[in-house]
């Protein structure tokens, strides 16, 4: 009995160090992205850090658009689509795919 609350214990902490690890991300190595890749966003402003943004369109999985930044440090930072400084991110990105 004490051994399976050890071995559910070192499950949650695993799961914990990935949700970390990945920015509060659930990693794509899990397989197919069937939901919101976002769980939490960041507001405040981190612009001059990032090396690249990915917009993410609303879709059957999510309701939401996403932006996903990387950083210059390679972590991947999840911004806030309303963030006034993030919506100027969003009309760059626009502009940029339009022929």
């Amino acid at each position: 009995m004490k051994s399976s609350r050890v071995i559910v214990i070192a499950i949650v902490v695993f799961l914990i160090s990935l949700d970390i690890s990945e920015g509060g991300r659930i990693p794509r190595s899990l397989g197919v992205e069937l939901h919101c890749r976002c769980i939490k966003t960041e507001s405040k402003h981190i612009g001059s850090r990032i090396a690249k943004a990915e917009l993410i369109p609303v879709n059957s999985h999510c309701d939401k658009t996403e932006i996903i930044a990387t950083l210059k440090t390679g972590q991947k930072v999840c911004l806030d689509p309303e963030a006034p400084w993030v919506k100027k991110v969003i009309q760059r990105i626009m502009s940029s795919k339009t022929p």
